[in-house]
């Protein structure tokens, strides 16, 4: 069910650039330095989901330790600058990564996620903490949509779908890491301590960056342009780009539903890693027993990355999509009923998986159906209009409980998003069957 939209068109490398070409061109398989570069885009969507859980890891000492005058719905409001700073920075760098090359894109936008994460520990009050976040989630929006981009120019055809959902398990695991940390570090050095471990972003993976990926699209110089233009090879640089493009034929109903499917779909992911710790003290566990309810929500993404890998592979990604929608709004409406513990540990397990493999096949899905020229613009119009889901999902889950409606109200909220999702993956999927008879009928004449 590998329906396509039109072919993309071939990318040219920079100049001295090591590894192979865009995969729209001649990559027929994955060498050793594409799996290097791979890996440190992996590396770099780590720190994506360590960022995910991390405000839900110290939501509650913020409240209680800071003196800042913090409620449960000025906290949801906070946790939502990070996603307001993502949805910027994930629309603004898919287009940067299109004209200004991955590379160059990905690493910049490391260097600010990395710097002013670092800063929020030592953030005076509220106020000032809520900007660093926003300015964080900038740099941290940037990653996730450029790094697939890049990848997606790696490897050969075949392999970016499965490529592209393995890279997401990066973040459930790095959500993981900061549940795990965050049982050790809160208790022993503080809330402040948990936003210090992005420094290890700054030292460790972009130096990496530096060596490894290569740039896939740079701006070609004069010489180069002339040299194309004579061997008749330039009609790549007059492909429309941006924005504009995907809003008009025949790319307008398909990157509507593609974004509108990623609102609901971050609606409830983000919504339960900003909220499940404090949801579940609330229901009366301590603070290590929340977070490791938060480590059950992550490890089921990670099982969820692989899960989705194969079926999306074997039964197209957004058929695989709809069916992992449809799991994660059951498992949160067996939340609602208040079932034993065990069962309580499944069923986060179950919206892991389906939450976040819904939008790692998303993802998947975006990064097959565009040309080459338009998959960095079209992956950050996804991302960046879907993280209107994120921003909304901390705000709507403090009001909530603000108004006294109780823990569950947040889970049917979370279980309906995970439902609206499934419905417009349906859409999606309508929609590429009836571009692909098109096309079919057009060949037949």
């Amino acid at each position: 069910m590998n329906h396509t939209l039109p072919a993309a068109v071939p990318q040219r490398p920079s100049p001295g650039a090591s590894g192979p070409l865009a995969a729209d061109g001649p990559v027929t398989r994955f060498s050793k330095a594409s799996a290097a570069a791979v890996l440190v885009c992996w590396l770099l969507v780590v720190f994506d989901g360590y960022d995910l859980i991390v405000y839900g890891t110290v939501q509650s000492s913020l409240i209680s330790e800071t003196g800042w005058g913090l409620t449960k719905a000025t906290a949801g409001t906070i946790g939502s600058m990070a996603f307001v700073g993502m949805m910027i920075g994930a629309i603004f760098a898919g287009r940067m990564a299109d004209s200004w090359g991955r590379r160059r894109t990905i690493l910049g936008c490391a260097v600010v996620f990395s710097v002013f994460t670092v800063l929020c520990a030592f953030a005076p009050n509220a106020a000032i903490f809520g900007i660093l976040r926003l300015l964080a989630g900038i740099g941290l929006g940037g990653l996730v949509p450029s790094a697939n981009a890049l990848v997606a120019e790696l490897v050969p055809a075949k392999w970016r779908s499965i490529i592209a959902t393995l890279m997401m398990s990066g973040v459930p695991i790095g959500g993981s890491i900061a549940a795990l940390v965050g049982i050790q570090l809160i208790p022993a050095f503080g809330w402040q301590s948990m936003f210090l471990v992005a420094i290890l972003a700054l030292v460790v993976v972009v130096p990496l960056g530096l060596k490894y990926p290569p740039e896939t699209l740079a701006p070609a110089s004069a010489a180069e342009r002339a040299a194309r233009k004579a061997a008749g090879k330039d009609k790549a640089d007059q492909q429309p780009a941006g924005f504009s493009s995907l809003l008009r034929a025949p790319y307008l109903g398909i990157s509507l539903l593609f974004a509108v499917a990623t609102i609901a779909t971050l609606f409830a992911w983000y919504g339960l890693g900003t909220w499940l710790p404090n949801l579940m003290q609330l229901a009366g566990y301590n603070l290590g027993s929340a977070l490791t309810f938060a480590l059950a929500l992550n490890l089921g993404a990670v099982a969820g990355s692989v899960i989705t890998a194969w079926a999306g592979t074997r039964f197209g990604p957004v058929p695989t999509a709809i069916a992992a929608a449809l799991v994660a709004a059951v498992a949160l409406m067996v939340l609602v009923t208040g079932p034993p513990v065990t069962v309580v540990y499944l069923m986060l397990v179950l919206a892991g998986v389906g939450t976040h493999g819904t939008q790692c096949l998303i993802i998947a899905a975006v990064a097959s159906h565009y040309p080459g020229h338009l998959r960095g613009t079209a992956l950050g119009w996804a991302l960046g209009t879907g993280r209107i889901g994120a921003v909304a999902a901390p705000q709507i889950g403090g009001l909530l409980l603000a108004a006294g409606l109780g823990v569950n109200s947040n889970f049917l909220a979370f279980a309906g998003a995970a439902a609206v999702a499934a419905v417009l993956l349906a859409a999606v999927g309508m929609n590429l069957k009836s571009k692909l008879a098109t096309s079919q009928g057009a060949n037949n004449v």
